[in-house]
């Protein structure tokens, strides 16, 4: 059973609160897949990868790069684990895989970031927490504080 975490910006840009999330990621030496709801997203992503900190590198690849299996942080538009990762990150859009399906693909946890301020974004991860919510998965809240920080703010 996976745990599902959505991740409501109210203060930080996507690529802001995305950065941070995958840094940790990298400094835990685990891997993840970041999908996004189009490729030009995702190579979109890519490319502020690349240049988002002149002094600091995530080391990342979409399937333009190539040796998919070698990337710590893979961005992709599809559903798919070329990197062999545990953690699936949804942003932009990102169609929520079925929770049977995660476990297929071997993620056992999944962060969806949407921005808090844009009511499509937060109707869909509204309907996305009913739809695991019904699949009896572990779901946890967060919301920026006036900080950006992150707070816990519901568990189920």
């Amino acid at each position: 059973m996976a745990e599902i975490r959505f991740y409501h910006l109210t203060k930080s840009r996507l690529e802001d609160a995305l950065t941070r999330l995958l840094r940790s990621v990298v400094d835990r030496h685990d891997r993840a897949v970041v999908m996004t709801g189009s490729g030009e997203r995702a190579e979109a992503l890519n490319a502020y990868l690349w240049s988002y900190d002149a002094a600091s590198f995530l080391p990342h690849g979409s399937a333009r790069d190539g040796n998919a299996a070698e990337q710590p942080i893979y961005l992709t538009a599809s559903f798919e684990n070329p990197n062999g990762a545990k953690l699936l990150m949804l942003c932009d859009g990102a169609e929520p895989p079925a929770a049977s399906d995660l476990a297929a693909q071997g993620f056992d946890m999944v962060c969806t970031l949407f921005n808090g301020q844009d009511e499509e974004a937060l109707a869909a991860a509204r309907s996305s927490w009913r739809t695991y919510k019904m699949a009896e998965q572990h779901l946890v809240y967060y919301q920026q504080d006036e900080d950006g920080a992150w707070v816990e703010k519901a568990r189920h």
